[in-house]
């Protein structure tokens, strides 16, 4: 299964995997799963970092090496189509950026790995 994760999903992954539910800490530890992270979650870690909403130990590059390397994650690159598919969202969820990972999940025929329920309407898999 390729699984993209949420952004708070990707950090507790990293740093504090207590935070997580049963189920998702499952399919994360899962070897045959694909764990993927936006580069919309690199951007809006970067945005909140830049105005002290969230502080990490290292320095953003260095907490998606580690991730990369930790949990075997990979990189999702924004692509126009992605970007484009999310003009056709009904507005359930308001934030940018989990509607450009939703668009991002519907195309590559990913699971989210998140506790946001807002996600449902839209069709997108989910675990949590």
């Amino acid at each position: 299964m390729r699984l993209l994760l949420d952004t708070h999903t990707f950090l507790w992954a990293v740093a504090a995997p207590r935070k997580l539910s049963a189920r998702a800490l499952t399919a994360l530890r899962n070897g045959s799963n694909e764990l993927y992270l936006s580069a919309a979650s690199v951007w809006e870690m970067a945005i909140k970092r830049s105005l002290g909403k969230l502080e990490t130990d290292i320095p953003l590059g260095d907490l998606i090496a580690q991730g990369r390397e930790k949990i075997q994650l990979r990189l999702l690159d924004i692509a126009a189509a992605h970007a484009v598919a999310v003009e056709a969202l009904p507005f359930h969820h308001k934030d940018p950026f989990d509607r450009l990972l939703i668009a991002q999940a519907l195309l590559e025929e990913m699971t989210i790995v998140g506790a946001d329920r807002r996600f449902g309407p839209y069709g997108v898999k989910r675990v949590w």
